[in-house]
């Protein structure tokens, strides 16, 4: 049991890293998001970066994502990917980046897998092999080591033991991978926001290299990158027949800022972005969206709220409610309750949306 350093309650629903309840992050914000950005900073120290994007007057700006860095000299981003080194930004680029990869066989576990063709035959035979599941086929699973969030529960930590490793893949390494019976490309992370420009221009590539056949390209993400980015994505997306994966972390802002670190304001401004191209490809869907049920804190009330946003987008976007594991800084939280994850999947019906489920149902309690 874990009791609030603001109204004093006591609950196992509370984490003691954060320190604050759900309550109060919503009633009493100003008492309780500095005490849980306390527990950003440390988690963050301890890996080495900035407890909070720089913002200093003469630094060199970087207009990635919605943190907007303005790097110190001989300081890094809020990511950790980028140093301002005598006036001249060093370390991530178009060209070179922070990442893994490896192949999955399809159809694989990703979090679209119930809707992308590489699991359900949709959009075939323009963008899938075959009517069904592609069998003997397989996806270059593309995983990016920094992220422009600070996820508390973070489900992926372990990246960030890589950020600041001075080791970078090129382009061409990667694309390298890329052979006759990958059939797609998936960016996560981490997030792939903050190296964006690196995905694009492997992906130009690898489609270059590939016109005559079938290779759909597809990113799971924050959504925080500029918009401009965002555009690219979406329609390399709806060409190759690949989609995009929004994680909304949480509708409030404030709780949003206290489990990630960061405001949500760029991830909806950008969902709605990207769902203004939705009716251009409506097989396989170009936009789906995904919510991890985190005990405590996201309840059917920011489930409600995250499914009207979507509803009003489009009420056909597949959405997926997310079992949660405890992980990192929020260790001490149970697995989700299966009865809160029902309660939320029918408070998303109830929204207006017609494409829901649950996902990682084997960790429900």
């Amino acid at each position: 049991m874990t009791q609030c350093r603001v109204c004093k309650t006591t609950s196992h629903l509370i984490s003691e890293e954060l320190g604050v309840c759900l309550v109060c992050i919503r009633e009493r914000p100003k008492e309780a998001l500095p005490i849980a950005l306390q527990a950003h900073a440390r988690s963050r120290i301890a890996f080495g970066l900035p407890d909070k994007p720089p913002k200093d007057p003469d630094g060199i700006s970087c207009r990635l994502c919605v943190n907007e860095c303005r790097i110190p000299d001989n300081g890094i981003g809020y990511c950790g990917l980028r140093k301002n080194e005598g006036g001249k930004l060093t370390g991530a680029s178009p060209d070179n980046g922070k990442l893994s990869w490896y192949h999955d066989p399809l159809p694989t576990n990703c979090v679209g897998d119930w809707i992308c063709p590489g699991g359900t035959g949709a959009g075939y035979p323009i963008y899938d092999y075959s009517a069904g599941p592609e069998w003997g086929y397989k996806n270059l699973a593309v995983f990016f080591h920094a992220c422009s969030f600070n996820c508390l529960y973070c489900q992926n930590w372990h990246f960030r033991r890589e950020t600041l490793k001075p080791r970078f893949f090129s382009v061409r390494d990667l694309v390298s991978s890329v052979d006759e019976k990958t059939s797609c490309i998936c960016y996560f992370g981490g997030d792939p926001t903050v190296q964006l420009p690196f995905s694009l221009k492997a992906s130009r590539i690898a489609r270059d290299e590939n016109k005559e056949r079938i290779l759909r390209i597809c990113w799971e993400t924050n959504g925080s990158m500029q918009g401009k980015l965002l555009d690219e994505v979406v329609q390399t997306a709806m060409d190759t027949g690949g989609c995009v994966k929004f994680d909304l972390k949480a509708w409030n802002d404030n709780l949003h800022r206290a489990l990630t670190g960061i405001t949500n304001t760029r991830t909806i401004e950008n969902f709605k972005r990207a769902g203004e191209k939705i009716k251009e490809r409506p097989v396989p869907p170009l936009l789906i969206a995904s919510t991890l049920v985190v005990p405590g804190y996201i309840d059917e009330e920011e489930i409600g709220n995250i499914a009207q946003f979507i509803a009003s987008t489009d009420p056909d976007i597949p959405y997926s409610l997310l079992a949660f594991h405890p992980h990192f800084y929020m260790s001490d939280l149970p697995l989700t309750p299966k009865d809160l994850a029902y309660r939320c999947l029918q408070t998303a019906h109830e929204a207006g949306l017609t494409n829901v489920r649950l996902g990682n149902v084997h960790l429900l309690v």
